[in-house]
Order: structure tokens, then C-alpha cells, then sequence
């Protein structure tokens, strides 16, 4: 697992503090305060990509409908393939509440 490298007390602090927002508009809050307008987006268009590849979508759809590059629809499938199964978890935990909604 690569975040292991990464693990200490900075990063569990910054997941503890996502962790402890209370709805989505504290986190616009605290991610506008935190990283620029790109790296959000960045992080969202991932898990826009993880989607639409879990769903079957080919690489040219995903490229024109999220822009993202072939090189980043390959490297989410390499993690949805052989990665810690954090987008499968969070892809299923959002469609669950969305149907509970």
C-alpha cells in the first residue's frame, strides 16, 4: 500500500479533519480554504472516472464528458483494479444514500 510511505501525524490530521466536517457545505468551506480550485476538481473528475468506468463507459466517453486524459482513466482503472478498493467503497456508500434519499 503506497500511502503507508505517507502515513503520519500530518495526514491523520488532515483526515481527521475531513472527517469531522459535519455536511457538504463545511467541506466547500474547508477544501476551498485547503487546496486550489484545480486540485479539487482534479480529485472530483477521479471519482467522476471511477464511476463511469465501474459503469462500462468507454475511454473516449469518459475523455468527453469529464476531460479527463487517457493517462488519468488508465491510472483511476489501475486502482479500481488492483487498488485498495476505496472507490469501490465510496462509489458504493454514495449510490446507497442516493437511493435511501
Amino acid at each position: 500500500m503506497q500511502i503507508d510511505k505517507l502515513r503520519g501525524k500530518a495526514l491523520d490530521q488532515l483526515f481527521e479533519a475531513i472527517l469531522s466536517l459535519n455536511d457538504v457545505e463545511e467541506c466547500y468551506r474547508f477544501f476551498d480554504d485547503l487546496a486550489t480550485m484545480n486540485e479539487i476538481q482534479s480529485l472530483a473528475q477521479r471519482l467522476e472516472v471511477a464511476r463511469m468506468l465501474r459503469e462500462g463507459f468507454t475511454y473516449h466517453k469518459i475523455e468527453d464528458e469529464t476531460g479527463a486524459s487517457t493517462a488519468t482513466i488508465s491510472r483511476v482503472k489501475r486502482c479500481l483494479n488492483y487498488g485498495n478498493d476505496a472507490y469501490e467503497l465510496a462509489l458504493d456508500r454514495l449510490a446507497e444514500k442516493n437511493k435511501e434519499a
